[in-house]
């Protein structure tokens, strides 16, 4: 296994979600931009990950060469980013989020079908190739926090065109693997997606994201309000990834002891109980600093337990698009959702009460996976 070059891919491509997601809101703010505004732009990444994933899985399912997909792909995210130099306007800059962002999202789901053919048989070890992910996060978070500190929100934007095309030379050093063939008789995917138990476990990943809207799109300028810096506000972020970090090392053996869905019911009800902590106690330093420990959970473990579920419920043919549609459903849709309804109640409800509703969602995604979601899901069979 290439584990240098997977690992490699992932450092680039969440250290751009390093720059992106706690400095984008900052930079727009810069721009003039109000609450609303915010939300909607920041719900485009989100929403182009509900289009992007499967429309490109469908590719490489029925075309093979997944990182040929990989390749083009993060090409053109960088060759469009590059206009965001100069557009200011709210529709100017729609449209080049919209194009930057498509072909973004449509790269990962694509890797992480040949991390795991790479992987084979030692699934649960994904989490040490996707800890690079949290490490690149981590290196990113911190030095922009300090450059921004220095010279305003705008210096995200040549670190982040470095990483986009940091995460293209990346790819380029990936091959396919060599992958037995597909099983024969394969159903269509829909016959696996009626499944009751799917369906409940992306309902249940969609309301996980839909809760975490105020925190990626409001977090860094709720911080900002409260009197904290940037570069402290940079270091929280990075905090909380670096927990991550922890957890992704231990993943497998919490997968092996514990089971995917119990680890995955687990973060639900942790989410829960950190947007409360976030929106009741914003002056408390400590409080934060708690709150963002619990990142290994409502982001790392939650992953790594999903996405696990994902590859045992989509076997041969299907992959690809059951890795786009866990994509497209939780962190697409529901980040989209998450970061329009967060915007529009940010100011009418104000903080408190924007993150007590985030609490609730998080705890209807608890209930629909406890009621739903099946312990014969992580083994591949019907219910």
């Amino acid at each position: 296994m290439p584990y240098w070059r997977l690992s490699s891919f992932y450092f680039f491509y969440f250290a751009a979600l390093g720059g992106l997601v706690p400095y984008w809101g900052l930079y727009l703010k810069q721009l003039g931009f109000d609450p609303v505004a915010i939300g909607t732009l920041m719900a485009i990444p989100m929403a182009t990950k509900f289009v992007a994933p499967y429309l490109w899985g469908w590719l490489g399912d029925h075309l093979g060469h997944r990182m040929l997909i990989v390749r083009i792909g993060s090409l053109l995210t960088a060759a469009t980013f590059v206009a965001v130099f100069w557009v200011r306007e709210f529709w100017p800059l729609a449209l080049t989020m919209v194009l930057f962002s498509f072909f973004w999202n449509a790269v990962l789901p694509q890797f992480e079908v040949v991390a795991f053919n790479y992987l084979g048989t030692q699934v649960p070890k994904y989490a040490r190739l996707r800890v690079w992910g949290s490490i690149g996060f981590i290196l990113t978070v911190g030095a922009l926090g300090v450059l921004v500190d220095a010279r305003g929100p705008s210096a995200v934007l040549p670190v982040l065109l470095f990483i986009y095309a940091g995460i293209w030379m990346a790819s380029l050093t990936v091959r396919d693997p060599q992958t037995a063939p597909h099983e024969g008789g394969q159903g269509s995917i829909w016959s696996t997606v009626r499944r009751p138990a799917i369906l409940a476990f992306f309902a249940a990943c969609f309301l996980m994201q839909v809760s975490h809207g105020p925190y990626y799109t409001f977090y860094s300028i709720y911080l900002e309000g409260h009197g904290y810096s940037k570069t402290l506000i940079g270091q929280l972020w990075a905090l909380g990834v670096i927990a991550e970090v922890f957890v992704f090392l231990q993943m497998h053996h919490l997968l092996n002891r514990l089971g995917p869905r119990a680890v995955l019911l687990a973060t639900f009800g942790i989410a829960a109980a950190r947007w409360l902590l976030i929106g009741g106690f914003p002056d408390s330093l400590g409080v934060l600093l708690a709150a963002q420990l619990l990142h290994a959970a409502t982001f790392g473990a939650f992953h790594a337990a999903a996405i696990h579920l994902v590859y045992h419920a989509f076997r041969g043919r299907h992959q690809g698009r059951g890795q786009a549609l866990y994509s497209s459903l939780s962190f697409g849709a529901g980040g989209a959702i998450g970061s329009l309804w967060s915007g529009l109640a940010w100011e009418p409800l104000g903080a408190t009460l924007t993150f007590t509703v985030a609490t609730a969602v998080a705890l209807a995604s608890l209930a629909i996976g406890w009621r739903w979601v099946s312990r014969d899901l992580s083994r591949g069979q019907s219910t």
